[in-house]
């Protein structure tokens, strides 16, 4: 397995911006755990990104349960295994004010990570998304601490109305170019399922666009057509991994049986292949 790399902060970043190409969109899986990064590393992904809820499902919490500390530690963990760019989903920068939101942001960068995500969901169920200038505030602070010192960092802006029951195209659009002129360096409308609600947000901004993949959202191959940058898979792996696990608990608590050991030998193989020196 190869070694961490040694490459600066900025050059991390840029690194990782540049594998953001229009139509040749970047595949990020999002790695819930050191093992898991290392095995997808091995298995010749370009870039990883942290998530939230996979993360937060490793201490038996559900998403939205860890705190700043926690979040960033580990996905200064991650990059710290990896020579790969790693990017951390820092949910709302786990804060409401600012400046507030741009020390997440420093601390991210001191992490040795490559890029980060700040989102526009309050954590308040009866008013899930902050105010559009408000929320813009909030984006310009966490660009200015990741682009103005000596350490860079990819920002992510993230415009969550259809997470959060607000099938709203105009505003989501407005709030994503917003966000661009802010400073953020990508756009992410995670929900976003329907091709054509996809090629309108690309056409209408000026950043690369993240998509997030799920049941129901077009496949890569339609994704690059429309001109796509890079793709998600947020909690899925993780999840997958969870579902594997119940599946083969319940087969051998119910029938007794080990057809479970069909999945763990191509588990072993690919740990094997992956935590080798």
């Amino acid at each position: 397995m190869s070694q961490p790399s040694d490459a600066s902060g900025s050059d991390r970043a840029a690194i990782f911006l540049a594998l953001h190409r229009p139509g040749q969109p970047l595949l990020l899986p999002n790695p819930w755990d050191l093992g898991s990064a290392r095995v997808l590393e091995s298995l010749g992904f370009e870039a990883l990104a942290t998530t939230s809820s996979g993360f937060a499902a490793t201490l038996g919490r559900p998403d939205g349960a860890v705190s700043r500390d926690q979040a960033i530690a580990h996905g200064g963990l991650i990059a710290a295994a990896t020579p790969l760019p790693v990017s951390a989903d820092l949910e709302n920068g786990f804060a409401d004010d600012p400046q507030d939101v741009a020390e997440t942001v420093r601390l991210a960068i001191e992490a040795g990570l490559a890029g980060c995500s700040v989102e526009d969901y309050t954590g308040n169920g009866e008013d899930p998304i902050y105010e559009v200038s408000f929320a813009v505030d909030r984006v310009a602070a966490a660009a200015g601490a990741a682009h103005s010192g000596p350490q860079q960092l990819v920002l992510t802006a993230r415009a969550e109305n259809y997470l959060h029951g607000r099938d709203d195209l105009s505003d989501t659009i407005d709030r994503l170019q917003r966000y661009a002129g802010a400073g953020a360096d990508v756009l992410y409308a995670p929900g976003l399922s329907r091709a054509d609600d996809i090629r309108a947000v690309v056409e209408a901004v000026d950043r690369p666009v993240n998509v997030l993949a799920f049941a129901g959202a077009p496949p890569v191959a339609r994704l690059a057509e429309l001109g796509v940058a890079r793709i998600s898979v947020g909690g899925a792996f993780a999840y997958v991994a969870l579902g594997a696990l119940a599946e083969a608990a319940h087969e051998l608590r119910t029938a007794g049986t080990y057809g479970y050991l069909r999945g763990a030998a191509v588990g072993r193989q690919a740990a094997s292949t992956a935590f080798s020196p």
